[in-house]
């Protein structure tokens, strides 16, 4: 029995060694100074990066929360799944290299011990030659192209698409969610004739004029309720907003002129203002009366190109104008608000 455990001595110390022994596996961040991070939440498991600094000196280990969804978990529940694979499959390499390399030992030691003109004579093999005991850093994903910095904590993230929390303190930044939904507008108006002619081919073209048709629709519906949005927070502290009173132009400009004496008109040209008022009632003919023109659109719209009983049509230069004046409209509101 002590040959024996002479024979593995180094072995035998290695596993001694190992036991409760941890493998860390660094993460590299990419050329930005980003590192990769996922929620944890299996309904999400939204990717983003955070500048590692950041993850460092302003992030908390009790708490980080999700960009997309807003879900909360302790920070060192935010590695993807990527990182965990690859941690499993270093761990077990670096497991696997030092007890190759304790038998590599321990054969070396044995066969210089035997007689060379011993009658009997008996060697050990370990093939291959010694494996590496050392970790290989997780690689980090591609650069995210939207990178944004929290007005309230100043963390750093980047992130692919939208994101409508801060993942250091929860934040829900107004002017960054309204700037996510004009874009994501812009986007959805951009990529129609894509979808038509995936459409097309896939389910036909009355299908896909149905559905083009509505997404332009939406357009005019999505940007009303993300100003609305962006109003009724930039709002607080001013007083109490009537219900839905953004999603109408006079009773929003009033509102404002009341709070910072300036209104819509002082941001929008009259020409640019009626236009926006055209689309305002589009949109609530969409919403309300399945797009088709009656006497109370014409009267509030002042559109003469439409008559009673006619269904709207909504064009991308529509929705080029919507977006133009509501970006017009908040930063003209971001300006006064951020010197009261």
């Amino acid at each position: 029995m002590k040959e024996k455990t002479q024979m593995f001595e180094d072995l035998i110390k290695e596993i001694e060694r190992l036991n409760g022994q941890s493998v860390s596996v660094p993460i590299d961040s990419d050329e930005k100074g980003y590192t990769d991070k996922q929620c944890p939440s299996e309904e999400c498991e939204f990717i983003f990066k955070v500048n590692e600094e950041d993850w460092k000196n302003i992030f908390k280990d009790e708490a980080v929360w999700c960009p997309l969804c807003r879900h909360e978990a302790p920070a060192d529940q935010w590695f993807t799944i990527e990182q965990v694979e690859h941690a499993k499959a270093e761990a077990f390499a670096v497991v696997q290299g030092k007890v190759h390399n304790a038998l590599k030992s321990d054969a070396q030691k044995f066969n210089r011990k035997q007689l060379k003109n011993s009658f009997i004579s008996m060697s050990m093999e370990v093939k291959g030659g010694f494996h590496r005991t050392y970790t290989i850093p997780a690689q980090a994903a591609e650069l995210m192209q939207l990178e944004i910095q929290c007005e309230k904590c100043n963390a750093r993230f980047a992130v692919i698409g939208s994101a409508y929390f801060c993942p250091a303190c929860g934040h829900n930044s107004v002017t960054q969610t309204f700037s996510d939904s004009l874009r994501k507008i812009k986007a959805k108006k951009d990529g129609i004739d894509i979808v038509r002619k995936a459409l097309i081919e896939s389910i036909g073209k009355d299908e896909a004029e149905l559905t083009c048709r509505s997404l332009r629709e939406t357009c005019i519906s999505d940007g009303v309720v993300a100003f609305q949005k962006y109003c009724e927070g930039m709002y607080e502290g001013f007083g109490k907003i009537p219900f839905n009173a953004f999603q109408r132009l006079e009773q929003g400009s009033q509102l404002w002129s009341i709070a910072v004496q300036k209104g819509y008109n002082d941001w929008l040209s009259d020409e640019a203002l009626a236009k926006l008022n055209i689309l305002y009632q589009k949109r609530h003919l969409l919403s309300h009366n399945e797009g088709i023109v009656d006497s109370q659109y014409i009267n509030k719209s002042g559109d003469t190109a439409y008559k009673e009983g006619q269904r709207i049509v909504i064009t991308d230069k529509d929705i080029d104008s919507l977006v133009s004046s509501l970006e017009k409209l908040s930063n003209g509101i971001k300006s006064v608000c951020s010197n009261v």
